[in-house]
C-alpha cells in the first residue's frame, strides 16, 4: 500500500513537472518554487551523498524523487527540488569558490511517531565547491562530481 502511494505521488509530481520547469510548494514560512531540472547547473547532482563515506545518506534521483536519512534513522522516500524563481531559474549565492543553493525536501511516507512537522517541507543547504569538485548537502553529506557538457 505504501509503495502504491509513493508511486502515485511520484507519478503526479512527474506529470506536473513535464508541464513546467518548476513546482510551487507551501512551507511553514510561505510559498516557494522548486525545480528538479538541473540543466542550468551543468553538473550531475543526482546520486548518493554520504556522511564520511557511509550512512546516513541522501539520494537524489531523477524527477524529484529520492531518499533522505537522518542520523540513527532509516532511509525515507522523499520528493525534492532546488529553490528557483517563478520562471524556473535556480536561486543561488555565488562565493569565491562555491555556489550555495537551497534544497527543499518532503517525506512521502509516514512513520509511527511522526508529527505534523515531519510531513512539512524542509530546507537544507546544497553547496558546490569548485576547486575540490565536491557537492554537499547540509555541509556533511558529500558527493564528488565531474563537470558535464551541456545537453
Amino acid at each position: 500500500m505504501k509503495s502504491k502511494k509513493l508511486l502515485l505521488i511520484a507519478l503526479l509530481f512527474t506529470v506536473n513537472s513535464f508541464s513546467q520547469n518548476w513546482d510551487k510548494i507551501e512551507a511553514k514560512d510561505g510559498m516557494h518554487y522548486i525545480s528538479h531540472y538541473m540543466n542550468n547547473i551543468n553538473l550531475d547532482i543526482l546520486g548518493k551523498y554520504l556522511f564520511e563515506g557511509q550512512e546516513p545518506v541522501v539520494e537524489l534521483n531523477e524527477f524529484g524523487a529520492g531518499f533522505y536519512q537522518l542520523h540513527d534513522q532509516p532511509k525515507r522516500p522523499m520528493i525534492w527540488g532546488l529553490e528557483c524563481d517563478e520562471s524556473g531559474a535556480l536561486k543561488y549565492k555565488k562565493g569565491f569558490d562555491n555556489a550555495k543553493y537551497i534544497l527543499w525536501y518532503q517525506y512521502t511516507t509516514k512513520q509511527e511517531g511522526d508529527t505534523e512537522e515531519d510531513s512539512n517541507w524542509k530546507s537544507v543547504e546544497f553547496t558546490i565547491h569548485f576547486s575540490s569538485k565536491k557537492m554537499f548537502i547540509q555541509g556533511e553529506r558529500s558527493k564528488d562530481y565531474k563537470e558535464t557538457t551541456k545537453k
